[in-house]
């Protein structure tokens, strides 16, 4: 699926859209250079999960666990700064199979042998200053089914 933004407003939009339709056990990769849009994704999607407080990048912390919805949470990595998993491989291992674990990883192509073959995977690239597009790869059927809920 390929869609077309034209404004933070609107990424934050599709963020909260799409988390309003995940049920737990969802592993998202977010692909795209820096500024492409990835926290700003993770911040709707955390909307739309009913998170409450500032979600904030892990780009220092390497990860965030916010509490959600319905007794779900919210694990928010970012591997920007890293070029391996190291001691964080375990944690991410049990994260992405937790049931009600919400899974967003920023520069998940660091950890592309640690993540699950289902998983979704967004692309993000800004053509403009405000313009964005994305590209959603999604890996299960469970996951192919969830994103026609976004047309």
């Amino acid at each position: 699926m390929k869609k077309t933004v034209q404004s933070v407003d609107e990424m934050l939009q599709f963020g909260k859209t799409l988390g309003a339709l995940l049920h737990g056990g969802e592993v998202i990769e977010l692909i795209g250079d820096v500024g492409a849009g990835k926290t700003t994704f993770t911040k709707g999607l955390a909307a739309g999960l009913r998170v409450v407080g500032d979600v904030q990048s892990p780009t220092f912390t390497i990860s965030r666990i916010y509490p959600a919805r319905d007794n779900l949470e919210l694990a928010h990595y970012d591997f920007y700064r890293l070029h391996h998993p190291g001691v964080l491989k375990i944690e991410i291992e049990q994260t992405v199979h937790d049931a009600g674990m919400i899974t967003v990883i920023e520069w998940g192509d660091i950890i592309e042998g640690v993540l699950p073959e289902e998983r979704m995977r967004i692309t993000l690239s800004a053509p403009s200053k405000t313009v964005r597009e994305i590209d959603i790869e999604t890996h299960g059927a469970r996951l192919h089914e969830l994103v026609q809920g976004l047309n």
